[in-house]
């Protein structure tokens, strides 16, 4: 049974850090592409950053220099180390792995950040 679990989420200051983690079972991260996603309240849920299974990693434009997506095959899970973080990083965070015929999501994680 394929099954993504996120944690890390909380709540932040500005300036502030968090490393969001999405733990992966029944499934071998490394073959897939991974994503980030995320959903401020009232807006749609928009791509962050992916990392492919060759390792090339690609950000939006919003947090580049920011953030950084990376993954631990031998923990088989995925991370995205959130620097400088601003209010408008707000928002549920969501990983998705896929290639093709394939794609899963996690359940969210919630990063608030706020003075």
């Amino acid at each position: 049974q394929v099954q993504l679990v996120e944690s890390g989420g909380g709540l932040v200051r500005p300036g502030g850090s968090l490393r969001l983690s999405c733990a992966a079972s029944g499934m071998i991260l490394s073959i897939y592409t991974v994503a980030w996603y995320r959903q401020a309240p009232g807006k749609q849920r928009e791509w962050v950053a992916t990392l492919t299974s060759s390792g090339s990693t690609t950000y939006a434009d919003s947090v580049k220099g920011r953030f950084t997506i990376s993954r631990d095959n031998a923990k088989n899970t995925a991370y995205l180390q959130m620097n400088s973080l601003k209010p408008e990083d707000t928002g549920v965070y969501y990983c998705n792995l896929k290639r093709i015929g394939e794609s899963y999501w996690g359940q969210g994680a919630q990063v608030t950040v706020s003075s």
